[in-house]
Parts: structure tokens; C-alpha cells; sequence
């Protein structure tokens, strides 16, 4: 007789960690400059197996890397095509060759910045730095769009952001956190994604992006050489939308814990006891991270009730329920909140083809 199968145990279960995603409206403005030039984007999609009709979906960061190095290959541009003159293949890894040698990451990074200028001159990457605090800015030195909440702008930030912070953080050999960054434009669609990926402390509406990180960071060595640019460079430039984000370890496992409670609401100190840890250590790992427990509470469940919306016919005051509300208008106060739209209207505007925006 064929053994019977048994349960997974809880190290089986911890030893499969869950996989990271990407929203939808990152791969919205990564093909902007596509679109733009009038190209199909249908078939590398379907090549990536990313459903881009639905906007509430996610994709697993893997096919987004995918995609990422595929419209690259596909433009000839690491820029995406969304500027006026294209980066050309190659540019990252001279990049990250500027500031290989260099003593400190301050040194480093302002030699990455000079490159910068001479592959992408419509923007301004400058580093400022305080007693306490340095900042990054990132600025246009041209206009990419009329609209300043146009997908393709709004990516070139989220898109240079990344890429610095990024390599910064791989020449230091450890995650570099975001105290704060203030955004150029208006709260994109996929703002709750903001947390995970950069900072809990994201604001909206300035002049140019500034991102806030300790400035003692910047004194730090730098740890890579020429066998790790080697080893760093297989797969990129699109691998280092996989590094250093913030949705990795603890979020995730909170993320889950808090999925698997619906209806329960879980305290944070229900999780902490169910991750054998501290609540004190877990606020400091959630920290550590760039993302705070409400934070994550708030992006799971604006998830799971726009993709409900969007793919099923399940009632409003039934999803109200399962999330956790403890009536339907707090529910619908929330869904204003994330899309600008009651959840009637959101779901009416995508059963009829209209991309909701907020």
C-alpha cells in the first residue's frame, strides 16, 4: 500500500519562501517608450506570460527582470526609448565599472553620476550631503512629458531611482535604506507598492525626486572588484530590479501571515509571536526594510480587493467581510481612497474597458 502523504512541517513550510511581485503599473511605464514609437508590446508579454489587461495583477519579479533585459534588447536602449537619445547597451556595466576602485561610496557614486551625465543628459543625478542625512537628487534637465503623471515619467524616476540605489548598495555590499524620497509626480495607481520597493515615507508633488538616506552610509568602503561586476553583471541590468528591495524576508512572511488570518485581523503582536521573535524586533526588521506593519496590513488589502473587483462578480459587502472591515462603508472609504472610485464604479469602468486611474 502506497504511504500515505503527511502535512508539510513547519520547517518544510519556512524553507519555501513566498515569491516577490511587481505591480502591474511598473510594467505599464516600463513599456511606455514602446508604445510611444507605436510598437507591439502583445508578444513579449505573452512571451513573459504577464497579463497586463487587468490592472490590479502582479507579476513575479522574475518575469519582470525578464521583461526588463527583453524590451532593452528590444530598443537598444536601457533607457526604454523614453528619452531623447538612447542609452545604449553596454551603459550599465560601464556604470558600475566608474565607480569600481573607488576608496569610498561617496567617491563612487558622484564618478556614476558623471557618467551619467555623458549617457543621459536629460537627467541630473546629484548626491548633497549633512551632518546627519544625504540626499540624492534626481532631476530633468529637460521635460519628458506635458503631463507630469505621464507612465513613461513617472517610471523614468522610479526606473533611475532604482538603478542608483541599486548599484549603491551592490558597491556596498548591503542593503542602503531610504529614510524618505519625495516623488515629482502625483500618487501613481500602484503607490502601495511604494513601501516595498523604496520607502514607507514616499511623498508626492515635488520638484524633483529627493531621496534621504544616512549620511554615514556614503562613508562606507566599497566592497566589489572585477570578479564581482562579472558575476553581478550575468543577467543584468534587469537583475537589479530584483536586488535590494523591500518586500523581501520579513514583509513577505507578515504579508502571509496576515493573508492566511483573513477575516482575522492579526495584531503585531500576534505576528511577532508567530514568527518567534520580539514585537520590538519585529517593528525594528520591518524598519529595516523600509516598510511598517499598517503599511503592509493597508497594500494587502487593497490587493486582494482591486484584483477581486476586477475578476469576480463577488458582492462588495461579502469582500468588505473577508478582508476584515467591520462594515461595508469602511470598505468603501478605503477603495475611494486607494482608486478614487467607490468599488461599483472601479469594477463598472474595467467591466466596460476603461482604465481606472487615480
Amino acid at each position: 500500500m502506497p504511504a500515505r502523504p503527511t502535512a508539510p512541517d513547519a520547517d518544510q513550510t519556512r524553507a519555501a519562501p513566498p515569491r516577490a511581485t511587481v505591480a502591474n503599473g511598473f510594467v505599464t511605464g516600463m513599456l511606455a517608450g514602446m508604445t510611444r514609437q507605436g510598437r507591439d508590446t502583445g508578444a513579449l508579454l505573452t512571451r513573459f506570460g504577464i497579463d497586463h489587461a487587468d490592472p490590479a495583477s502582479r507579476i513575479p519579479i522574475e518575469r519582470y527582470a525578464a521583461l526588463y533585459n527583453a524590451v532593452i534588447d528590444a530598443l537598444d536602449d536601457e533607457g526604454f526609448a523614453l528619452f531623447s537619445q538612447p542609452m545604449r547597451r553596454g551603459s550599465f556595466e560601464f556604470l558600475c565599472r566608474a565607480a569600481l576602485g573607488a576608496p569610498t561610496l561617496a567617491i563612487g557614486l558622484e564618478r556614476a553620476s558623471r557618467f551619467l551625465d555623458l549617457v543621459l543628459p536629460d537627467m541630473r543625478v546629484q548626491i548633497e550631503r549633512g551632518r546627519e542625512f544625504a540626499l540624492l537628487h534626481i532631476a530633468e534637465r529637460r521635460s519628458l512629458a506635458d503631463d507630469p503623471d505621464d507612465a513613461g515619467r513617472v517610471f523614468a524616476f522610479e526606473w533611475l531611482l532604482r538603478l542608483f540605489h541599486g548599484v549603491a548598495s551592490w558597491l556596498a555590499g548591503r542593503g542602503l535604506a531610504l529614510d524618505a524620497v519625495s516623488f515629482p509626480y502625483s500618487p501613481p495607481a500602484h503607490v502601495a507598492d511604494y513601501a516595498l520597493v523604496y520607502t514607507a515615507d514616499s511623498r508626492f508633488g515635488t520638484g524633483m525626486l529627493t531621496a534621504q538616506l544616512r549620511d554615514h552610509l556614503l562613508d562606507l568602503p566599497i566592497r566589489r572588484d572585477e570578479a564581482a561586476l562579472q558575476a553581478f553583471l550575468d543577467g543584468a541590468p534587469g537583475k537589479i530590479s530584483m536586488l535590494y528591495r523591500r518586500d523581501r524576508n520579513t514583509v513577505l512572511r507578515v504579508r502571509d501571515l496576515l493573508r492566511s488570518a483573513l477575516p482575522d485581523t492579526l495584531t503585531v503582536d500576534a505576528v511577532a509571536e508567530r514568527l518567534h521573535i520580539s514585537p520590538r524586533t519585529l517593528h525594528r526588521r520591518l524598519e529595516e526594510e523600509g516598510a511598517g506593519f499598517r503599511t503592509i496590513k493597508d497594500a494587502l488589502r487593497r490587493d486582494i480587493a482591486l484584483a477581486r473587483l476586477a475578476k469576480t462578480d463577488q458582492p462588495v459587502a461579502a469582500l468588505a467581510a473577508e478582508l476584515g472591515y467591520a462594515d461595508p462603508s469602511a470598505f468603501y472609504r478605503a477603495c475611494v481612497a486607494w482608486t478614487g472610485r467607490s468599488p461599483d464604479r472601479y469594477r463598472r469602468e474595467l467591466r466596460a474597458g476603461k482604465q481606472p486611474r487615480r
